[in-house]
């Protein structure tokens, strides 16, 4: 369909405006303005606008939960662009739901109140996560945010941004430095504790989410780390749904659409949310919307981490080499795709525990759908970006449960040579790949220099712990890659796809 074909008025979005939006559009049937504010988010990108704040934002439209209004945070200096642009419009997000089918259902959501400002104290944010009227704090801060060590998955005590946070508690840099200042200042002033729940793809987030929180904490004040750690709760929680990046096409299909959005989501039709019910300071009964309340969330999220996310990490690299734009693309791409399907079925679902009356292959089998939606541009370059945290939470844990268990890694050491030929930073056809890690650099050295000698993509300890020495992994991923180099990315994937 060309958008840009379709004539139809187009309306700023704002609280005023919002009665002449087109008739198709859904809009908040609530009153704002008495809505008051029960969440901080920390991470206001797309996801959290499709995920967290729709789930709030539908309990609004049954009359519920008014109390729960969104105040919007960040800590980077980028997160200043979304704020502006949500403050220009009343914090409203344009949710346009795209099926396989080439349906698209449009929703305005209202959920948010505010989005504080940027600053590099972090003081507006502290003390509005020590107002009493905030009992839960969220993030999505991307699985590379938690400062976690490579060997010990625990809090990484020799990063710059820690070591500053924990010598000047008062005026932090990172999310989890805000975090504490304000709970010492609701410990002090007697208010009590908050939940932390994070909204990230990393299994067993809430404890992550604690260990980063209370860890940071006791480096400068123990007996606010205890109180922390004994009043306030972190429940883990799986969250799912496909949500590209914003980009011109996405602006125009809003426009196309009637609406005038300066940072709409567009996003899969479908969504899960499933949490531990251990909220210290009350929530919204989000299973009134749809979320579900489990004390499996582990599996849920072990489930969902190691095949949809590891499943991106399977495609996005040789695809990206290969020159292939979107993940529909390479789902419609036969060795890739066959590709993919080996490796997921003989060497993650192994590793994967079922749910009750749900088998991973069934499960693989939805994900194979949902990848395969071409109504959704969901980029490659999305997928790829910053791979050195991607892959250590999706892809090396299945690795070492394989070598563990003595089960076969070969594909599994496939999908990190295809990285590490990615980081090369060129393409097959010559073209160059621009950079999509926070440590770029030092990965084109490394993938540069493994041409020769592939140990050396292995010894990036922050990224390999001690993998580079099995022998098992290590021998397969040198032959995956000197095979890449000698014979190019589709017949290296065929020789795997056809081995027994």
């Amino acid at each position: 369909m060309d958008l840009s074909s379709r004539k139809t008025n187009v309306n700023s979005l704002q609280n005023n405006t919002l009665d002449e939006l087109p008739a198709h559009v859904m809009r908040p049937s609530y009153d704002r303005k008495k809505m008051s504010p029960g969440i901080v988010h920390i991470g206001v990108g797309n996801f959290h606008r499709a995920h967290l704040a729709w789930y709030v934002h539908r309990l609004m439209q049954q009359g519920h939960a008014l109390d729960w209004a969104i105040i919007g945070a960040g800590v980077r200096e980028h997160d200043s662009v979304m704020r502006e642009k949500l403050l220009g419009q009343d914090c409203l997000t344009t949710l346009i739901e795209l099926d396989p089918l080439g349906a698209q259902a449009t929703e305005v959501t209202g959920a948010m109140l505010d989005f504080l400002p940027v600053e590099p104290d972090n003081k507006p944010l502290i003390q509005t996560m020590a107002d009493p009227r905030i009992r839960i704090v969220t993030t999505t801060i991307t699985e590379g945010g938690y400062y976690l060590d490579p060997v010990t998955n625990g809090l990484d005590i020799t990063h710059a941004d820690i070591i500053h946070d924990a010598e000047n508690p008062d005026c932090p840099r990172t999310a989890f430095g805000a975090i504490v200042a304000a709970l010492r200042l609701r410990r002090d002033s007697g208010i009590g504790p908050f939940t932390g729940l994070s909204c990230d793809n990393l299994q067993a987030n809430g404890t992550i989410l604690r260990q980063s929180v209370v860890g940071l904490a006791r480096l400068s004040d123990h007996d606010l780390a205890d109180w922390i750690d004994s009043h306030c709760s972190f429940p883990n929680s799986m969250v799912d749904c496909i949500v590209p990046a914003t980009g011109p096409a996405e602006l125009q299909r809003a426009r196309s659409l009637g609406i005038d959005d300066a940072a709409p989501v567009t996003h899969e039709n479908f969504r899960q949310w499933v949490i531990e019910d251990t909220f210290c300071a009350g929530r919204p009964d989000w299973t009134l919307v749809g979320a579900e309340f489990s004390d499996h969330v582990h599996q849920y999220e072990a489930r969902k981490i190691r095949v949809l996310n590891g499943g991106h990490q399977v495609l996005a690299n040789a695809a990206e080499i290969l020159g292939v734009d979107n993940i529909s693309d390479a789902m419609a791409h036969p060795l890739i795709h066959a590709m993919f399907r080996k490796v997921l079925t003989e060497e993650i679902i192994p590793h994967v525990d079922p749910l009750p009356d749900s088998p991973v292959i069934e499960y693989l089998d939805l994900i194979d759908r949902r990848f395969a939606n071409d109504s959704i541009i969901d980029t490659v370059r999305r997928v790829a970006f910053d791979g050195s945290a991607r892959h250590v939470g999706f892809i090396l844990p299945t690795i070492r449960d394989a070598l563990k268990s003595g089960q076969s890694i070969e594909g599994l050491a496939l999908i990190e040579a295809l990285w590490a030929r990615m980081c090369l930073g060129t393409r097959e056809n010559g073209s160059q790949i621009a950079a999509n890690d926070p440590i770029w650099e030092t990965l084109t050295i490394k993938a540069a220099d493994a041409q020769q000698n592939p140990s050396v993509w292995l010894e990036m300890q922050q990224i390999y712990g001690d993998l580079s020495q099995h022998a098992r992994f290590a021998d397969a991923f040198g032959r995956w890659l000197l095979c890449i180099y000698q014979n190019g990315v589709e017949a290296t994937i065929r020789i795997y796809t056809e081995q027994n």
